[in-house]
C-alpha cells in the first residue's frame, strides 16, 4: 500500500477518512487551539479529533471556517461524553457539539467510553443521527471486543471506527485482529505513548537509519499497521515534522522489532475500568 499526505482509509460504507490527523485533547485555551488547527490544515492536515470534554469544539468549527479548506475536504471527529450518555442524552449532546462547531453535520461521532449502563442506549443514538444524516459515519472510542459483541448483538449499523490507546507499548493485536474481521477501522489515540517511547533505544537506532525522528518512525508504524493516527501537538515544526512521514518505509524487520517493544502498558484507563 503506497501511503502519501492525502491517503485515507475507506470506511464501510464507503466514506474515505483521513489516515492521519490532529488531535486537540489539552488544547483549552482557544487562540492556541485555534493557531494549531490553522497550522495543521495550512500544512495538509484533512482530519481534526476532537470530544466535547475537550471543552474546544467552538474553536475547532472557527478554525475549519477560517480555512482556505472547503469543509468537505476537512473530516472532523467528535465525541459524547460518559455523564452525557443515554438516548436523549446522547441526541441532546449531540445537538450542543454541533452548535458549538457550528456545522451543518460532523463526520464521525463516537462514544468517549463504554459507560456500562449507558453504552448500548448511546449507540443507538449514534445510529439514529447517522439515518438522519446529521454524521457521516458511526464509532465508538475506549471499546474492547466484549462491549462492540454487545453492540453488534442490538445494533442494525457496526461501528465504522473504533478509537483506542495503542502505540508500540500497548499494541493491542487482539483488539485491532477483531476489528479488521468486522470492517471496524482503528483510530490510535496517545499513538506516541504521551512521548514516553521518545527516548526508547530501539526506536532511536531504528529512526537513525532513515533519518527521522522517533516519533516520526512511531507515527510510520502505525500508518504501515493500516491504522488511523492522530498526534497531538501546538507547535508548529512538530505539527509539520508529524505528517512528515510518508518519504521513507519501515523494512518487515523494523516493523516487528518495534512490535516486539509491546508490555500491554496503557498511558491512559482501561477501558473496564475507569472511574470517570
Amino acid at each position: 500500500m503506497k501511503l502519501h499526505k492525502d491517503s485515507t482509509k475507506q470506511l464501510v460504507n464507503g466514506v474515505e477518512m483521513p489516515r492521519i490527523g490532529l488531535g486537540v485533547y489539552k488544547m483549552t485555551d482557544p487562540e492556541i487551539a485555534m493557531q494549531a488547527i490553522a497550522t495543521a490544515l495550512d500544512t495538509g492536515y484533512r482530519h481534526i479529533d476532537t470530544a466535547s470534554i475537550y471543552a474546544n469544539e467552538k474553536e475547532v468549527g472557527e478554525a475549519v471556517r477560517n480555512s482556505s479548506v472547503s469543509r468537505e475536504d476537512i473530516f472532523i471527529t467528535t465525541k459524547v461524553w460518559n455523564t452525557d450518555q443515554g438516548y436523549d442524552q446522547t441526541l441532546k449532546a449531540f445537538e450542543k457539539s454541533l452548535q458549538l462547531l457550528g456545522l451543518e453535520y460532523v463526520d464521525l461521532y463516537l462514544t468517549h467510553w463504554a459507560v456500562k449502563e449507558t453504552f448500548l442506549d448511546t449507540y443507538r443514538a449514534i445510529e439514529r443521527l447517522y439515518d438522519e444524516k446529521l454524521i457521516r459515519a458511526t464509532g465508538v472510542s475506549n471499546h474492547h471486543q466484549h462491549h462492540l459483541e454487545a453492540i453488534a448483538a442490538k445494533a442494525n449499523i457496526q461501528p465504522m471506527v473504533n478509537q483506542i490507546e495503542c502505540h508500540p507499548r500497548l499494541t493491542q493485536f487482539d483488539l485491532r485482529e477483531y476489528c479488521a474481521e468486522k470492517g471496524i477501522a482503528i483510530t490510535s489515540w496517545s499513538p506516541l505513548a504521551r512521548g514516553g517511547l521518545l527516548e526508547e533505544p530501539t526506536l532511536q537506532r531504528i529512526s537513525g537509519k532513515y533519518g527521522k525522528s522517533p516519533a516520526q518512525t512511531i507515527i510510520r508504524w502505525h500508518l504501515q499497521h493500516d491504522l488511523i493516527v492522530i498526534p497531538k501537538s501546538i507547535t508548529p515544526a512538530r505539527i509539520a515534522d508529524n505528517i512528515n512521514v510518508f518519504d521513507f518505509e519501515l523494512s518487515f524487520e523494523d516493523m516487528k522489532n518495534i512490535d516486539a517493544l509491546n508490555l500491554n502498558e496503557r498511558s491512559g484507563s482501561d477501558p473496564d475500568n475507569f472511574t470517570f
